[in-house]
């Protein structure tokens, strides 16, 4: 208290004059109007620009909420596709299920899970991706992996809250997909080479082709359903020696970007899986 006194009365003289200063300003803008509005936009200004600054950092770190916001909501229709669904090939019996999507008997087939990337590689020849979602969140081995671009992989291993996921990129990867315009079903590999380019084979050469042409999951996948987004043919190759192509892909996933993805689990996958197996050993 004693310095607060010490100080005012050291600059008394300075105090004074800004009171006066400041005095002299009220009433200067108090009693002219121009002034007084010159003042007040001025102000206005200056306090709006703060405002936006703010709003701008502010935005800024609640980008990650906003994030998780969409990709839940991405979750939320991507499991309202109709294509997820199936119904039972009869017109005898209607086959119900827990989670129809109408009265029509509709059986869900495909369920999409969400799962945070943790960790991902590119530029091995054998490429793998950590998801922190495993066992504990209903992720099992031999399931699709697809991305906000298109498809990513399948899991290969599962621990209680992790799972790995073989990339498209990796040499033992084979996916079944199929030429959108024509529907003939190939075999997508990858070379070990460009992260963005994958390969496909056993397209007869019988087929209309040209770039730009879209490659999506074939029905003869148990891993994904049919229609998924692969990519787009960015080169087409006439193998010499088959009569087949070599076409070579653009992947519609960024791999080198992925951060969110969805674990797909075929509901209906046991189930085709035994009546397989059934045959199999009659023979």
């Amino acid at each position: 208290m004693k310095n607060i006194f010490l100080f005012v009365r050291q600059h008394s003289n300075l105090l004074f004059f800004l009171f006066l200063e400041v005095l002299s300003l009220y009433f200067f803008y108090s009693y002219n109007k121009f002034h007084q509005a010159a003042f007040t936009g001025t102000a206005n200004e200056l306090i709006g620009s703060v405002y936006t600054q703010y709003n701008k950092v502010e935005d800024y770190f609640n980008l990650k909420k906003e994030n998780e916001r969409l990709s839940n909501e991405n979750s939320r229709l991507i499991n309202k596709l109709k294509e997820d669904y199936s119904a039972s090939d009869t017109a005898f019996k209607i086959v119900a299920d827990t989670i129809p999507i109408d009265t029509t008997g509709l059986k869900r087939k495909y369920y999409y899970m969400q799962a945070e990337v943790v960790h991902n590689s590119t530029n091995l020849p054998n490429n793998f991706i950590t998801l922190h979602r495993g066992l504990a969140q209903g992720v099992k081995k031999d399931m699709g992996v697809y991305g906000p671009g298109g498809i990513v992989g399948v899991v290969v291993d599962v621990s209680n809250n992790f799972s790995v996921v073989m990339s498209l990129l990796h040499k033992q990867s084979s996916t079944s997909v199929k030429i959108k315009k024509s529907g003939e079903a190939g075999k997508l590999e990858w070379d070990g080479e460009d992260p963005a380019i994958l390969t496909l084979r056993d397209i007869p050469k019988s087929v209309k082709l040209q770039k730009g042409d879209t490659v999506l999951t074939s029905q003869y996948s148990d891993k994904f359903p049919p229609n998924l987004m692969v990519g787009t043919i960015t080169q087409v190759i006439q193998e010499k020696s088959t009569n087949n192509y070599l076409l070579k892909v653009k992947a519609a996933t960024d791999f080198k970007s992925i951060q969110t993805v969805w674990v797909i689990d075929n509901l209906q996958k046991e189930e085709q899986k035994e009546l397989e197996e059934k045959v199999k050993n009659k023979k």
